[in-house]
């Protein structure tokens, strides 16, 4: 009897210690995605992905970051996207899927081209639950990813210390990848510390979302070099710019109807933009297609003729102006622009007090090493 006690004992015992193991796996998932940094693209559907930053990783099409999944690039980590891939080779992050970008100031994590040239390839594209005024299940203009939802606090990850180089790629005259691209992100999600580098259109998008942008750098940008609309509620904190194409900051509330909510509500403080020889067709704020609820703050401005443009048959744009939901203060225009665009409205505000991005029309001190 203490034989066949003993043995039910033992017996007993591998039948939990198994029951354990098999409850431990079925809450932590493995991921199926095949790494293959030769040969980087697909999607990751379940689990985490974590990079190697030894590794040089070939972006070969498209990676999608799927609703669940959850991809980590460490600091100092180089992904290049292939030459001729160009529409076909983006990062894409769903609603409801997390992307961890770990880099340093020292070590940042850098998304480049084989290619060296603007348009190279796409770019970053994240979605998120948060709120939009262009609706809920939209889908994205490039990538095809569905974003906006409810919940302005979504959080898609941290995204710190990155540098993107040579995006853009154009599918139509009206449909280019942007450098980084944020589809109703929440203020859940960390984003700070980020750049885009010689890309063929905007710099950093905005579409709806709530989420708190701090550090950003857009240098020689094809179109805007930072742009937000459809009813973003969320801040820019630092920000220094340089080559100017169009706008140097683009604010609007909705292309297709400037009166629909939540209005674009958002505050830009310490920035710095330098046109350094391009053109600057559209002026360092373009206040647009009904403009928002947008406040301007510690402004250097150095080299660029149109301080300000507003369209005149802008009619809801121009009634927020006169509402006085712009407010423009403390800007330090090095060389006066020789036109504003404001429908008869005029700039008074110049101050020489005004630091920008902190060092007037020099780089920052925080963008020193990782941004360019």
């Amino acid at each position: 009897m203490k034989k066949l006690s003993l043995l039910t004992l033992i017996l007993t015992s591998v039948f939990m210690l198994n029951c354990s193991i098999d409850d431990e796996n079925s809450t932590a998932p493995s991921t199926s995605f095949e790494l293959s940094p030769n040969d980087f693209q697909g999607s990751i559907q379940i689990g985490t992905v974590s990079l190697n930053p030894t590794e040089n990783y070939r972006l070969t099409g498209a990676l999608v970051v799927k609703e669940g999944a959850t991809l980590n690039i460490p600091a100092g980590t180089i992904i290049t996207a292939a030459a001729g891939t160009t529409t076909s080779a983006f990062i894409g992050v769903e609603r409801g899927a997390t992307i961890n970008i770990n880099g340093t100031a020292s070590n940042p994590v850098v998304m480049t081209a084989e290619t060296q040239s603007a348009g190279a390839w796409g770019g970053l594209a994240i979605a998120g639950y948060g709120i939009t005024n262009a609706g809920v299940d939209v889908t994205s203009e490039v990538g095809d990813l569905t974003y906006g939802g409810t919940d302005n606090t979504d959080s898609s990850g941290s995204i710190t210390y990155l540098r993107v180089e040579y995006t853009g790629a154009t599918f139509t005259n009206d449909k280019e990848f942007n450098g980084v691209t944020l589809f109703g992100v929440g203020s859940g999600t960390i984003f700070k510390n980020v750049s885009s580098v010689n890309g063929g259109d905007d710099g950093i998008e905005f579409f709806g979302g709530a989420v708190d942008a701090e550090n950003l750098v857009s240098i020689n940008s094809g179109d805007d070099s930072i742009d937000f609309a459809d009813g973003f509620t969320g801040s820019i904190t630092n920000a220094y710019i340089k080559g100017i194409t169009k706008a140097g900051i683009e604010g609007s509330n909705n292309g297709d109807d400037g009166s629909l909510e939540p209005v674009t509500t958002a505050t830009i403080s310490n920035v710095t933009m330098v046109v350094d020889g391009l053109g600057n067709s559209e002026g360092a704020i373009y206040f647009k297609e009904g403009g928002g609820n947008l406040t301007y703050t510690n402004f250097v401005v150095d080299g660029i003729s149109l301080g300000m443009k507003i369209k005149s048959t802008d009619d809801i744009a121009q009634e927020r102006l006169a509402n006085g939901d712009l407010v423009i203060e403390n800007f330090n225009y090095g060389n006066a622009p020789s036109t504003w665009d404001w429908g008869g409205y005029n700039y008074t505000g110049s101050n020489t007090g005004a630091t920008g991005a902190g060092n007037g029309t020099s780089a920052p001190d925080w963008a020193a090493d990782w941004s360019e």
